[in-house]
């Protein structure tokens, strides 16, 4: 393995800044949008803060430590791989509410408890974005003073976990696109019996934990990879400068070729945006703009959003999906 920096303040800062904006109204005195008053938006903050424990706690008394908690039966199961998700997925919200109890023991568990070397199929999207990502932000969290809930006694275990992980993830990158398979074995590898297909937000929403970890460890394979695979997609774009909702990532032929803002492409825009501002990377914006550009030619239907066949524009499906509901906010 590559050594380690300790030295990521900046990160640090970078991630609990966007983690606070994301979530500005649990804070007091945060700025309150128009037409909310002070008085409601205590309120509000109130209101998602018992939202938060209720499910946290719910899952902590009935599944822990397996990966989520199923509501109805109040029954744990490990829905994705068998590495207390859920606790791993809340880290850094246990830190934004500034529960530094919880937090703390939750740090000193995963760092004692959890593993990859298991013999578990994993998809490589939901991995990343829940427990790599997780790992690397609770890391800069309990690692730096400036964020106000750092661990004395923690010595970069969630750091080395993640690179073990991201480690275990490479194998998915090995196509002749770049473009990874959706699902990896954390053990094995890619089975041989894998699909060839994924999405474009599975391929295209890997940017920012696996760069952050490439400047964490100085390995820079994992950066690497996935701006190949972005620019694997991109460079497979429409003529309209639209992609499609689904790829296949020996060819690199569109197989479901409906361009949109939701279901299966979301992400794929929000990673664009987000990669310049923490990298500061032009590369990214470009692509950004342009996708950006064609998106509001071709999918806006005020004040909707459609989905529209990505080589001609015509609409092939007319209805909001709740998945769309990001791109204000990416917007802003």
């Amino acid at each position: 393995m590559q050594p380690i920096r300790r030295r990521h303040r900046g990160f640090a800062l970078l991630c609990l800044s966007a983690a606070l904006l994301a979530a500005a109204t649990l804070l007091p005195g945060a700025a309150v949008a128009e037409g909310v008053t002070p008085s409601e938006a205590r309120r509000l903050r109130d209101e998602v803060k018992d939202m938060f424990y209720h499910a946290f706690d719910g899952y902590m008394k009935y599944a822990f430590p397996l990966d989520e908690l199923r509501p109805l039966s109040c029954q744990g199961e490990d829905s994705l791989g068998g590495y207390a998700l859920t606790l791993i997925d809340s880290l850094d919200t246990l830190a934004l509410l500034g529960d530094k109890e919880k937090f703390g023991a939750a740090v000193e568990w995963v760092g004692k408890n959890v593993h990859f070397d298991i013999n578990k199929t994993v998809s490589v999207f939901e991995t990343n974005i829940r427990i790599l990502g997780g790992l690397l932000s609770a890391h800069l969290i309990a690692s730096d003073y400036a964020t106000g809930m750092r661990i004395q006694s923690y010595d970069d275990q969630l750091l080395h976990l993640a690179a073990d992980l991201a480690q275990r993830l490479l194998p998915a990158f090995d196509t002749p696109t770049g473009i990874p398979f959706g699902s990896v074995n954390l053990l094995y590898g890619v089975d041989e019996n894998e699909s060839k297909i994924t999405s474009t937000a599975g391929g295209g929403t890997l940017t920012l934990e696996f760069g952050i970890l490439s400047r964490l460890t100085n390995n820079t394979v994992f950066e690497r990879v996935t701006k190949k695979s972005v620019r694997g997609i991109w460079s497979r774009r429409s003529k309209l400068n639209l992609v499609g909702a689904h790829i296949n990532v020996f060819t690199g032929e569109w197989t479901q070729k409906d361009a949109g803002i939701g279901t299966s492409i979301d992400s794929f825009y929000e990673y664009l945006l987000k990669a310049y501002l923490l990298f500061g990377d032009e590369e990214y914006l470009y692509i950004f703009q342009e996708a950006y550009k064609a998106a509001m030619h071709y999918l806006h239907h005020d004040p909707w959003y459609v989905e529209v066949n990505m080589n001609s524009g015509a609409t092939v499906w007319p209805l909001f999906n709740s998945l769309q509901a990001f791109w204000p906010g990416l917007q802003i």
